[in-house]
């Protein structure tokens, strides 16, 4: 059974989020604060959802200690929706920023898409499918509907970043330094270019935009 741990102090919300997730057939572990959190980590911890206003260490702090030993998944779940609070929170590498009030249903969904995704990693597989796109990654080939679709290797290896990562966020600045190198000097705006040219010959649109933070493709089945 896979184990959650939720670190939040608003009560009611932690009595929301445990039900829902019991329901659904997770483990649940309560935190009530930042430093009950840390405490309550475990390699053996599938997920982390965090709140950032937390008494004694805040989210961003409780999200830092954890990034030191883990890349375990990370959702924020977090009243302070503005762009500065997302910027920062992705910039710790979470996997997910979601704003309070929020739907149970597609919080549920979006973990669901994210373990998937952790699962897809560890197991190494060479073959990715997403719907009707299906990735050969030690072939380089790309199908659409069994059709193959011709990339090129920036292209092809965009793609691959989101298709691996289903679920997360990655800002303009994290994909260029995963394509370009950290120290390679190319306008941010040549991953819009490439985000462009593979909407277009996919024909189909499912690389969403997350206005002011970055591009993501989804999946919740």
């Amino acid at each position: 059974m896979q184990k959650i741990l939720v670190i939040e102090d608003d009560i009611d919300i932690q009595d929301i989020l445990q039900n829902h997730l019991i329901d659904a057939g997770y483990e649940v572990i309560i935190a009530s604060n930042g430093v009950e959190g840390i405490s309550n980590f475990s390699e053996d911890i599938s997920l982390v959802l965090l709140d950032i206003m937390l008494p004694k260490i805040d989210g961003f702090g409780v999200c830092e200690v954890i990034r030191q030993k883990s890349q375990v998944p990370i959702i924020m779940l977090t009243a302070l929706s503005d762009e500065e609070n997302q910027l920062k929170g992705f910039s710790q590498k979470i996997d997910d920023y979601i704003s309070k009030p929020f739907s149970p249903k597609i919080l549920l969904c979006k973990i669901a898409a994210i373990l998937r995704r952790s699962s897809t990693e560890i197991s190494g597989n060479s073959i990715i499918e997403y719907k009707e796109l299906r990735m050969d990654i030690d072939g380089f080939h790309l199908y659409h509907k069994e059709q193959e679709i011709l990339l090129t290797q920036k292209e092809f290896e965009l793609l691959k970043i989101l298709l691996e990562n289903q679920g997360r966020v990655f800002t303009r600045q994290m994909l260029l330094d995963r394509l370009w190198g950290a120290d390679a000097y190319v306008e941010d705006r040549i991953v819009d270019s490439h985000i462009k040219n593979l909407r277009k010959k996919l024909t189909v649109d499912y690389i969403e935009t997350i206005r002011g933070v970055g591009y993501r493709i989804d999946k919740c089945d």
